[in-house]
């Protein structure tokens, strides 16, 4: 039976690669402006983060009406976030279709790194049926289907050709600082965020790593493949009940009306 995302978006594990995510979205120019003046990082810097999470855990868990309100939801969240007329930097316009496709493959490559880096890769047929399914993640929010890449090999090469034209200034380096040091928040997010940094920064291409400032050498590059080893050996022995808390905890929110 093909691996969907059913199968796997529940994972905790993948949480890991959440923060990867957000920084490889606001390294788009165009995204990181958009985020940097419509968004309350500085107040809640972690709120993309749950809103983001909310949103995929309804999309592949929800019922229909419950996917219905989520993007119902972010549809409206995004209705006011573009440039306006003389402002300065890259425009932004959080409908636009080929920026809503740079997020859904942020996503979805992050999570792939982290599942094949615990549990080792797909079977290639599960692996382009999963990647087929990952388009979900931008159509339910307008993107048109035919603009995710056809198949995996179709997408390494949007994927590369994305990269190259990253380019993080300031005001996303501003976003990524408030993500990664937040000054408020719970006490145990503050605990975890050195932790944090460091599995983002092993997770990001060298290239960004650099430009958003994160200190890397080859002392870190070791820790990082040891922690990436042992969660492989110790993450899949873990109760279900504990690996897949986080999916649980959001829908019950979002059931319950908590707002996001």
């Amino acid at each position: 039976m093909p691996t969907t995302m059913r199968d796997v978006s529940n994972e905790a594990v993948l949480l890991a690669g959440g923060a990867r995510a957000i920084l490889l979205q606001i390294a788009m120019p165009q995204v990181g402006h958009g985020v940097a003046r419509h968004s309350d990082f500085t107040a809640d810097p972690l709120r993309r983060l749950r809103n983001t999470l909310t949103y995929l855990y309804v999309l592949v868990y929800g019922t229909p009406a419950e996917v219905d309100r989520i993007t119902g939801y972010v549809d409206r969240a995004h209705a006011p976030v573009r440039s306006a007329a003389g402002e300065p930097g890259p425009a932004y316009d959080a409908v636009d279709p080929e920026q809503q496709l740079w997020v859904a493959a942020t996503l979805y490559d992050s999570a792939m790194v982290m599942h094949d880096a615990v549990f080792g890769a797909l079977p290639t047929d599960d692996a382009e049926s999963l990647y087929a399914e990952y388009r979900r993640i931008g159509t339910a929010l307008q993107m048109p289907a035919e603009l995710w890449p056809e198949n995996r090999a179709a997408f390494r090469d949007y994927w590369q050709q994305a990269l190259e034209a990253l380019a993080v200034d300031d005001e996303s380096r501003r976003v990524a600082r408030d993500l990664l040091f937040p000054a408020g928040g719970p006490w145990w997010i503050r605990a975890l965020m050195p932790v944090m940094r460091f599995l983002t920064a092993g997770m990001l291409p060298e290239s960004l790593r650099a430009q958003f400032g994160l200190p890397w050498n080859e002392r870190r590059a070791r820790g990082y493949r040891r922690v990436i080893r042992l969660t492989a050996v110790v993450y899949p022995r873990l109760p279900g009940a504990l690996r897949h808390w986080p999916a649980r905890h959001y829908l019950l929110a979002f059931r319950k009306g908590a707002p996001q």
